[in-house]
């Protein structure tokens, strides 16, 4: 059996989804209990926030280390490549 994917990022991205979780059965909610599309839109942006900032921090973390792991030593110009690569997304 093969070890478990971890990185030191993780434990934080699953606190960000389970407070996005709760967040989301919360929107439910109030979508059940008829509060006002304003309210539950900007509720809705800030679970959108939340995953989306889940997941720029898993594939950062991902770069950081898996990509880097399969590369490896990299002479300066080649690495340019992949430094642009992981500044790049940072417009995901």
């Amino acid at each position: 059996m093969s070890e478990p994917h971890q990185h030191t990022t993780h434990p934080e991205i699953i606190l960000r989804l389970k407070r996005a979780d709760g967040h989301l059965r919360g929107i439910v909610e109030m979508i059940e209990a008829g509060r006002s599309c304003l309210d539950i839109a900007q509720q809705l942006h800030a679970v959108e926030k939340a995953i989306s900032e889940a997941k720029k921090t898993l594939i950062r973390d991902h770069l950081d280390h898996c990509l880097e792991d399969a590369v490896g030593p990299l002479a300066r110009e080649q690495r340019s490549v992949i430094d642009e690569f992981k500044t790049i997304t940072k417009y995901l």
